[in-house]
């Protein structure tokens, strides 16, 4: 068994999306050790924590202090909360666009992002699989692999059906530099 089941520290269901790495979980606390799964997830070292989680979720399971521990960590906060098994609301929606840039940055610049919902399947897998189809994943393939990872990430019905609706970024093709190099003069290859 693994050392961090062992302490019951919470499960990080971790994929590598947009160039950066980002890791669905539970909220801390959520199985009663607020402080040792805060420890957890922060070793990850996160750009970036987003929680969908809504303020009474987080008071229930201890981890009203949240906010201020990922952010006394370094780590930047984005607070999305959005209902059990419902789409984000319009509201939610406008706040998406910025906070979705944001996270493609971070991403694209090989930083982690932790998306947190109360049990850290439903809404974590909804927002983790629009991140990927918007970071230019395939619809289809992003789902397959997000499932792979995490079995129940993704749940049917509106969460799932707002996550496919995400418009696909164009995914950018970027050589490296040693290819360049070796695509050069009198290699017979097109740089």
């Amino acid at each position: 068994m693994a050392e961090a089941e062992q302490r019951g520290a919470a499960v990080l269901h971790v994929l590598p999306v947009g160039g950066g790495i980002v890791a669905l979980s539970p909220l801390p606390g959520a199985a009663g050790d607020f402080r040792g799964d805060l420890e957890h997830v922060t070793s990850l070292r996160p750009a970036f924590v987003v929680c969908l989680a809504t303020q009474a979720e987080m008071e229930e399971v201890g981890a009203r202090s949240l906010p201020q521990a990922v952010q006394d960590k370094g780590t930047r906060w984005l607070h999305v909360p959005v209902m059990a098994a419902e789409a984000p609301s319009a509201e939610t929606l406008s706040a998406w666009t910025e906070a979705s840039a944001a996270l493609r940055r971070a991403l694209a610049g090989g930083g982690r992002v932790v998306v947190y919902s109360r049990a850290g399947a439903g809404r974590a897998g909804m927002l983790v699989l629009r991140l990927m189809i918007e970071a230019g994943e395939a619809p289809d393939e992003a789902e397959v692999r997000l499932v792979s990872v995490h079995p129940g990430a993704v749940v049917p019905g509106p969460q799932r059906d707002w996550a496919l609706a995400a418009p696909r970024e164009a995914v950018e093709f970027r050589r490296h530099p040693d290819e360049a190099r070796r695509a050069g003069p009198g290699s017979g290859k097109k740089p």
